[in-house]
């Protein structure tokens, strides 16, 4: 699969957004995602990004991660996406379906990671909008998230795609000594 970037002239290259079959079908780049998708959030957790980690993660816990995200997404209990520049994994994001027999109409996106030299260019929001195109065919009703409320980039990212907040554990996250709200978004794919 030639996975290229195509231009908007030689200073702006396109990246190109993979969903979980076509980074398998890409046996070079399926062997290298687990490394780079390690480097893409290390590299953001160290700078302080609000992803879940303190420290960053052991490139162990992001393979096992990806091993098991990918696996849910052959079964259509997840998608995931990655954004590539040149062949050179910026960005990914991914959501898994609820297990619960009672839930499992439902889905929490659970992680968005774009590189820090790739910001600003509109990537988290082509992953986000990819991924709840994604929750629709695969008829998920309700599409959930959870993130730190001083994530102001993100919240309004969430908003303008319709997510709206149901709910706030106030001091919930402890981190570096600080403490932060944890709210909850969602969209409801059902209208």
């Amino acid at each position: 699969m030639d996975i290229s970037t195509t231009g908007r002239g030689d200073t702006d290259p396109t990246p190109v957004l993979l969903d979980a079959a076509q980074l398998s079908a890409d046996p070079d780049l399926a062997a290298r995602f687990p490394a780079e998708a390690h480097r893409v959030l290390a590299d953001l957790v160290r700078a302080g990004a609000p992803l879940g980690w303190d420290d960053p993660p052991a490139p162990d816990e992001v393979a096992d991660l990806i091993t098991r995200v990918l696996r849910a997404a052959r079964h259509g209990d997840a998608a995931l996406r990655a954004a590539y520049l040149d062949r050179r994994l910026i960005g990914l994001g991914y959501w898994l379906r609820y297990t619960q027999a009672t839930n499992r109409q439902h889905a929490d996106l659970v992680k968005i990671a774009v590189s820090a030299e790739a910001h600003g260019r509109g990537i988290g929001r082509s992953l986000t909008s990819t991924l709840v195109a994604d929750a629709r065919e695969a008829k998920i009703e309700v599409l959930t998230l959870d993130a730190r409320a001083d994530n102001a980039r993100a919240l309004r990212l969430y908003r303008s795609l319709g997510f709206r907040e149901y709910g706030r554990l106030p001091a919930f996250v402890a981190m570096g000594g600080r403490r932060y709200d944890k709210v909850f978004y969602m969209l409801d794919l059902r209208t």
